[in-house]
């Protein structure tokens, strides 16, 4: 039973050590059900896949949902870390890559181990604690895959989903936003065909590698041309694959799509603009045949209730141990808010400062601690490495603070 810090920084270093994909958090679901089961919970592995639920009930009362994801990302960690991940995963794809917890969902998994164990300690609340550890949130389908399977009429319907998403801001610093917090995200695969052929002879060819490359330039004016600068779009290629060889034009390109919106209206415009934008540099380029648009993953924004909010604010205030913000709309995305919806409950999702405060000693004002946190490896990036025992401690503290703001 993880009853103290080391004891927790122990858990996170072999959880970051032993990254796995979404889908396939085996090992890590493991994990989890153990703890679980030695405090005292009763336990569910394998809903929705990989997912694991804990269920404490302590009499009448409110049930609270609190939440982590587990998967991590096809990334190769460059932390120089002493556990740092050396792990590989084979995608659904068949591909082998390497695997690293670069968005800090180990983080987000033992803290909830901790707050587990902290609750379950705790005689003084009454009502329901449902602990659900998700799998697959970089993929989107993971709570949609156990609400799929029967997550709340299996264990009950929450009063409200509480969670947290470790940020390369201070240790002790928590943001909390009302209304719409996390943007909405779609992830696209486009593939663009051409005509291959020699590459001493591009007369002969359609090259869907100009194609693609036009496509990815053209792609860029939707931002900067088609929404207004007060609109908040984000428009990522993260991914272009074309051929096997230099001296060959091969028959296709392929283009991975990372949209990020907070508004439904501007994500119909924007979706809309992609396709458009696809098509027509496929017709300007003389493509054969049409290109393909396919949906990796979709899924909405999250939405934080403003007197869910409050009252979590409220609580983190009371404690007296964090300076809680308002961070403004994060552009990040989060399927947390799709377990919200369907339970039909509130949602407080907030963020968790991973940050050594000491990089940040020096900065004197908000632009100042902004430009601090610019120059740091962000979430996704193969050098984010969270402060592990303080922001697993506050992390902790965190989701008990909120989780007893309604068990009280």
């Amino acid at each position: 039973m993880p009853a103290t810090l080391d004891e927790l920084v122990a858990i996170y270093e072999d959880l970051h050590r032993h990254p796995e994909l979404g889908r396939q958090e085996h090992r890590t679901a493991g994990i989890v059900a153990d703890h679980l089961r030695t405090l005292g919970y009763d336990v569910t592995s394998g809903v929705g896949g990989t997912g694991v639920v804990g269920t404490l009930a302590r009499g009448e009362g409110p049930t609270v949902l609190l939440r982590a994801d587990m998967d991590a990302l096809p990334v190769r960690e460059d932390t120089g870390l002493p556990y740092a991940s050396t792990a590989t995963a084979t995608t659904a794809d068949g591909e082998t890559v390497p695997v690293m917890h670069a968005c800090g969902h180990d983080v987000h998994t033992t803290c909830l181990i901790g707050a587990a164990a902290g609750l379950a300690a705790d005689t003084g609340w009454r009502g329901r604690l449902l602990v659900v550890f998700q799998p697959d949130e970089e993929g989107g389908g993971g709570a949609q895959a156990m609400v799929d399977d029967g997550l709340f009429e299996r264990f009950g319907t929450p009063d409200v989903v509480l969670g947290q998403h470790v940020a390369p801001v201070p240790v002790g610093v928590l943001g909390v936003r009302s209304g719409p917090a996390f943007a909405a995200s779609d992830a696209l695969r486009i593939t663009v065909h051409g005509a291959g052929g020699h590459g001493s002879r591009p007369e002969t060819t359609v090259d869907p590698v100009v194609l693609g490359a036009s496509v990815v330039q053209r792609l860029q004016t939707v931002v900067s041309r088609e929404v207004a600068a007060a609109e908040t779009v984000v428009v990522t290629v993260g991914s272009f694959h074309a051929g096997t060889a230099a001296n060959v034009i091969p028959d296709r390109a392929v283009l991975g799509l990372s949209i990020r919106t907070t508004d439904p209206d501007v994500r119909t415009r924007v979706l809309a603009a992609v396709e458009r934008i696809v098509r027509g540099e496929a017709i300007a380029a003389g493509a054969p045949r049409e290109p393909e648009l396919e949906v990796l993953n979709s899924f909405p924004a999250v939405v934080n209730d403003p007197v869910a909010c409050d009252r979590v604010r409220a609580s983190f205030a009371e404690e007296g141990r964090w300076l809680v913000v308002d961070p403004g709309p994060v552009t990040g995305s989060e399927d947390v808010g799709v377990l919200a919806e369907a339970a039909g409950a509130p949602c407080a999702y907030w963020l968790l400062g991973g940050a050594d405060p000491a990089l940040f000693a020096s900065a004197t004002s908000v632009d100042q601690i902004r430009r601090v946190v610019d120059g740091l490896p962000s979430n996704h990036s193969p050098r984010f490495a969270p402060l592990a025992g303080p922001t697993l401690e506050s992390g902790v503290a965190a989701l008990v603070s909120a989780a007893r703001s309604w068990l009280a």
